[in-house]
């Protein structure tokens, strides 16, 4: 392999595993500031105990989280410092902003909040966990503020070879960042609902603490209804968006080679021939492409090679198509999970309305395997959005195969990549093996005579609750 294909194998690698933990800090922050929240008012011990459970998680999560952070930042200035030279001036105030306002908001505030318990009044003690939840949220916009820029460049100028910030208005009101934000932000509530509903299945399975969980489990089945609802409306958006701004990633989500009819289908699935460059074998849903491209029955939709010849106009001969069939299969993947979460979540409500979701066993089972879902569809929406950006790193300014860092070889990737999945494997496996001891402790306290007022997640509600 070359030094093009093992730089980028690592970016994916080390973003895609860095990615499993940002959405499930951010769904679990907001669910369990619900659940303290539904504590202060109703003064129902069984929300603290809620609360102080899935809270573990979350730490557990949030700490490793940080480390894969920190290792995906190594590989930028090792692999990619062509690329960082040239972004550095748009990237440097979002990402600055990211760290010493939303990532110090989030560290402090858990802090307080975790020593925090019988020590600060109540309700400054329950806006601690609000701020660690908006703390998140806010973390992953000026993320995607700086990512937004790679797919539509805004706000600056070309200045000595690189692009230099002119206008952060325009940067921060993107309009590639306000259709990825919202869509983002919906993935990872429904990662973090759909984790607690499916460990709380597992417990109410083994008949295990059952009001506790299936109160968890009501919670955030409606949030996961909210998320997956919101899911499908926000990448709508993305949709017709892209279709002025990426019309070629639009095609190659759809295998469309040629100019597509009008009204457009839109392909269900197909077999598609790269070498030919053509798609047999579809299966299509009529209208609905001209719907998703334009919120109309009506439009057609230009294929990768009649865009391929357009881009050769203005930017200089090259293959402009990127990956298809990755592209297009990451699509599918990714909207199919949005379906199946919206169809598991209803179903879960009408079962808990109907007061059977502790006799629905096969559904249980089925939620149980279902925690993977969004951790699946949050993966492959980033693999067609990216993938289908190729061949630029940033959208008409800078292909991808000139970003990497000259002087690295492929010898020193390789060596790298190695070392950082080593390390990610280690931390999975450490994250694992927590996770699995914590859900099968469960949310028991200790005795009386073990418990001690230092320790924030031993000690009962009563004096908290006074304050």
């Amino acid at each position: 392999m070359d030094a093009v294909i093992l730089a980028r194998i690592q970016f994916a690698s080390t973003t895609l595993f860095h990615f499993i933990f940002v959405p499930l800090s951010i769904g679990l922050a907001l669910l369990i500031a619900i659940m303290q929240t539904m504590y202060v008012i109703k003064k129902d011990e069984v929300y603290l105990k809620m609360t102080k459970f899935w809270s573990i998680f979350f730490l557990i999560n949030f700490a490793v989280g940080v480390v894969t952070g920190i290792i995906q930042e190594f590989q930028f200035g090792m692999n990619w410092s062509a690329y960082s030279r040239f972004v550095g001036d748009i990237f440097g105030a979002p990402l600055a902003v990211e760290a010493l306002f939303a990532f110090f908001m989030e560290s402090t505030f858990i802090g307080l909040w975790v020593f925090g318990w019988n020590r600060l009044p109540t309700k400054l003690h329950l806006a601690c966990i609000w701020l660690v939840s908006i703390g998140t949220i806010a973390s992953a916009f000026w993320i995607l503020a700086a990512n937004s820029f790679m797919h539509n460049p805004v706000g600056f100028v070309m200045q000595n070879g690189r692009a230099e910030m002119n206008d952060i208005v325009a940067l921060l009101t993107n309009p590639k960042l306000w259709v990825a934000f919202p869509h983002t932000v919906f993935g990872s509530f429904a990662t973090g609902a759909f984790f607690i509903i499916g460990v709380s299945a597992w417990n109410i399975l083994r008949k295990r603490d059952i009001d506790l969980f299936k109160r968890s489990m009501n919670v955030s089945l409606i949030l996961g209804l909210v998320a997956g609802l919101g899911l499908a409306f926000t990448g709508h958006s993305q949709a017709t968006y892209l279709m002025h701004a990426q019309p070629m990633k639009m095609a190659a989500a759809e295998g469309l080679w040629e100019d597509s009819d009008d009204p457009a289908a839109w392909t269900l699935v197909t077999n598609i021939d790269v070498e030919n460059k053509e798609s047999t074998h579809r299966v299509e849903v009529p209208y609905l492409l001209s719907y998703l491209a334009y919120g109309k029955f009506e439009g057609k939709v230009e294929g990768m090679n009649t865009l391929q010849e357009k881009y050769v106009l203005k930017y200089g001969d090259g293959n402009y198509v990127p990956p298809v069939k990755t592209t297009f299969w990451s699509f599918r993947i990714m909207a199919g999970t949005g379906g199946v979460l919206i169809l598991l979540s209803s179903l879960g409500l009408f079962l808990s309305y109907r007061k059977k979701i502790e006799q629905s066993t096969k559904y249980l089972k089925i939620m149980v395997f279902a925690i993977f879902l969004p951790f699946i569809g949050n993966s492959f929406g980033w693999i067609m959005s990216e993938i289908g950006r190729q061949p630029w790193v940033v959208n008409g300014l800078m292909k991808t195969a000139d970003g990497i860092s000259p002087n690295v070889s492929a010898g020193q990737i390789l060596f790298s990549l190695i070392s950082f999945s080593t390390i990610y494997t280690l931390l999975g496996i450490t994250m694992v093996f927590l996770f699995i001891r914590v859900i099968k402790q469960g949310p028991h306290e200790k005795p009386k005579d073990d418990i001690s007022t230092s320790d924030p997640f031993e000690t009962g509600g009563v004096e908290y609750a006074a304050k």
